[in-house]
């Protein structure tokens, strides 16, 4: 009797198991997508369109530089979703025409994502469309990336990134290149909401 009442058990436990693997399987999505939300993806879609920017681009910075924090604030300096740094924000402002701007601006989620957006594509265009380059620009600066390649440490590709000698460029690097692969995949059908 006690045999039969562990296997009994046993298979119960087995078939729950089974069940909950393809329950998990089937919504795998879903799960993703609760994993790994994107708060203010209407702005960052709209921003990314107006720009002609990937979103899942942009969604993976803001996730890696303040994980969706409008608040949050750098040992740095460097502020809001997009971590702009101030002079950042005045020099893009200055481009774009904006005479009122302030740096209280860059705690406005609309406003940084379209700050950090403007100076994302002023680099890829600097860059020719590199992104590996571009990313280890908007984390080092771009004095840092022309240093890194004059001297020969450091030829832009994502092959190379582990010659960066800054790890926090290198990590910056994987981390929003991972995580635009992840939205990429989790939201690639998903209308453009902010739920």
């Amino acid at each position: 009797m006690i045999i039969n009442h562990k296997r009994r058990k046993f298979k119960v436990t087995r078939l729950l198991i089974v069940a909950l693997l393809i329950l998990l399987f089937l919504n795998a999505d879903n799960i993703g997508r609760m994993v790994f939300p994107v708060p203010y993806r209407q702005i960052i879609f709209s921003q990314a369109a107006g720009t002609g920017l990937d979103p899942y681009l942009l969604a993976a910075m803001v996730k890696t530089e303040s994980n969706f924090n409008p608040g949050a604030v750098s040992i740095k300096g460097a502020r809001g979703l997009m971590q702009v740094m101030p002079e950042t924000g005045r020099w893009v402002a200055g481009q774009k025409g904006v005479n009122n701007y302030s740096h209280d601006l860059l705690f406005i989620p609309e406003k940084n994502i379209q700050i950090g957006a403007y100076y994302v594509g002023h680099l890829l265009e600097n860059y020719k469309g590199n992104t590996v380059m571009m990313l280890g620009a908007y984390n080092a600066g771009t004095g840092n990336v022309k240093k890194w390649v004059e001297q020969g440490q450091w030829n832009g590709e994502k092959s190379r990134v582990d010659r960066i000698p800054y790890p926090e460029t290198r990590q910056f690097i994987r981390k929003v290149l991972f995580y635009q692969q992840v939205y990429s995949y989790l939201y690639r059908d998903q209308p453009i909401t902010d739920k």
